[in-house]
């Protein structure tokens, strides 16, 4: 929505021409590139455009596809891209930040403004938790949403999650990512009356049969109101804290509109 605002308050003051709104409006709902068939409307529904996930792409057709959708200037993101992809990309587009830990690039929306009410806290059990903790980080900063990072405080030393109680109180909605046993999200669901998102992780030994015992044990947690995404969607768990966020904030606004 905010494109099309864009456009008629430049068309407006004489900044574009009929033509150049004309050509905006035109691949507004979809647009083909033959090997993909973007989805321009998704913005309108979703409040954030098409994201691309470039696993099984080429460096080609995910340096195209970027270049279309940056061009709505609604904003970009790309998750689970190689090293190659991500220097072409930003070869492409120089504009574009890199996050290669996250393995994802973004660029913020033309007229982000201040980032949204609400903030994130993006908590990882250990260290080789990080890359799905990143890909999570990015989708939030794409998103314009506060985020912050919580490292390395996995229950094998627990005094050093309890040493953070007040940035963990002061979160509106939590990620907390494990592998192995994934009890961590158990441990802060405990602590907290705020929304919690567990993002089990592929990370552990054999019989953690690559993340499916960190979901398993999520899933199975008994604490009230943990939330679990699939093993390593980071994306997937800071999509759903951005839609918490967003909703809280409308409900906010109605109630202020009703109180004045």
């Amino acid at each position: 929505m905010d494109f099309l605002r864009q456009a008629l308050r430049q068309f407006k003051a004489g900044e574009i021409g009929e033509e150049d709104v004309l050509a905006r409006f035109r691949d507004l709902s979809y647009e083909s590139l033959g090997y993909a068939t973007l989805d321009h409307h998704r913005a309108l529904r979703k409040g954030y455009p098409e994201v691309i996930f470039c696993a099984n792409k080429t460096i080609e057709q995910v340096v195209e596809i970027a270049r279309h959708i940056a061009e709505k200037g609604q904003g970009l993101l790309g998750t689970r891209a190689s090293e190659a992809m991500l220097e072409a990309v930003h070869r492409a587009l120089p504009q574009v930040r890199v996050n290669e830990a996250a393995r994802a690039f973004w660029l913020p929306a033309e007229d982000a403004g201040e980032p949204l009410p609400g903030n994130v806290l993006v908590v990882s059990a250990g260290t080789s938790d990080l890359p799905v903790a990143e890909e999570a980080v990015v989708t939030l900063q794409a998103m314009n949403h506060r985020v912050d990072r919580l490292v390395d405080v996995g229950v094998a030393g627990i005094h050093r999650l309890l040493l953070h109680k007040e940035k963990i109180d002061a979160a509106d909605v939590l990620i907390v990512i494990a592998g192995m046993e994934g009890a961590l999200a158990s441990v802060i669901g405990g602590l907290v009356d705020k929304p919690l998102i567990a993002v089990p992780t592929s990370v552990g030994y054999g019989a953690s049969f690559n993340g499916l015992a960190a979901l398993l044990g999520m899933l199975n947690s008994c604490v009230s109101g943990v939330t679990v995404v699939n093993i390593d969607n980071g994306f997937g768990a800071a999509y759903a804290a951005a839609l918490i966020l967003r909703t809280a904030a409308r409900l906010g606004q109605g109630n202020k509109g009703q109180g004045e």
